[in-house]
């Protein structure tokens, strides 16, 4: 989703801004002066976060800036790692509300003839707590779909960065381009309750 998005679901919005430190007023998905100052504060960290960090691609970047900051830190230095080593990785997917979630989850069942792309609806996804993102592995310009280079650069990346989870590790479900924080809890319900009271979990 980008920044303008995850704007419009405003309860969604305000749960994530108290979760990142800077909304300290009522969940109740009005916007107003408190929801705004917040909004703003997240934006200018979002921004000294690019400064110190690196910017990248426009897509990378759309995508970066609908996470958490402290998740925004180690995306940045995961594309840096890349460029280090002449990877061409961009982030494709960053945070999603729930009903983004949901509709992904459609994908694949009740008589939807695409493949399935997610076992997570909606508040089971930690692309919901904005922790997570999702990648595509690029060769001369063209997105590449085979597993073997998503595979390659996690034996590069997963020893540098003892922070993050690669989702071609789960058992159940293996998900190549997946990435992400390491979760306070294994348990998304655990997560999810954390993010709905907007407290702080990184």
């Amino acid at each position: 989703m980008s920044y303008q998005l995850l704007r419009q679901d405003v309860l969604f919005y305000q749960r994530f801004l108290a979760v990142a430190g800077f909304y300290k007023g009522l969940l109740d998905g009005q916007w107003g002066p408190i929801t705004n100052t917040a909004d703003a504060e997240f934006v200018e960290q979002s921004k000294l976060i690019a400064q110190q960090y690196g910017a990248f691609d426009a897509a990378s970047e759309s995508n970066i800036v609908t996470l958490l900051p402290a998740a925004q830190v180690e995306a940045r230095k995961f594309l840096t790692i890349a460029k280090d080593n002449n990877q061409d990785i961009r982030i494709l997917s960053g945070t999603r509300t729930y009903d983004e979630q949901d509709l992904l989850y459609q994908h694949g069942r009740n008589g939807d003839h695409r493949p399935i792309i997610t076992n997570a609806r909606g508040g089971q996804s930690n692309h919901n707590f904005g922790i997570a993102w999702d990648i595509g592995v690029f060769a001369n310009g063209n997105y590449v779909e085979n597993d073997g280079p998503y595979k390659s650069f996690a034996a590069i990346v997963l020893p540098l960065m003892k922070t993050i989870e690669w989702g071609g590790n789960w058992i159940s479900f293996k998900d190549y381009p997946h990435y992400q924080l390491k979760p306070v809890s294994e348990r998304e319900s655990v997560i999810r309750g954390l993010f709905e009271a907007g407290n702080v979990y990184v």
